[in-house]
């Protein structure tokens, strides 16, 4: 058996992001930081599978709202990381583009419902 929401690309996109903050979390010592952007980016794929199953378009719209805003706590947190050494410059522009380029298709998912 698939899940529907298996075959989305901002699906599989939010599963690598968390993947690659999750594997960087290693790298981060401060432990408050580590926690609170692993929850983060773990809510991204979460809230947009568990709105892809919701019947009521009103519904499925406040699940992609509230993954789109975990995608935007990530950022000032990798912002804080790259700001107190944490993480390089490189990483740091890695998961930029990428939280980026979900953002969009966030946008794109939440206007299409």
């Amino acid at each position: 058996m698939r899940f529907l929401f298996e075959d989305l690309v901002v699906y599989k996109k939010a599963m690598e992001l968390t993947g690659k903050i999750f594997k960087l979390s290693k790298e981060i010592k401060e432990r408050i930081i580590k926690d609170q952007l692993c929850r983060a980016a773990l809510s991204i794929p979460l809230n947009i599978a568990e709105g892809n199953g919701r019947a009521h378009s009103r519904e499925r719209r406040q699940y992609f709202y509230t993954a789109r805003g975990s995608l935007l706590e990530c950022i000032p947190i990798l912002q804080l990381c790259k700001e107190i050494d944490f993480i390089e410059k490189a990483k740091y522009e890695e998961l930029y583009l990428l939280a980026e380029e979900i953002g969009k298709m966030l946008s794109g998912l939440i206007k299409s419902v």
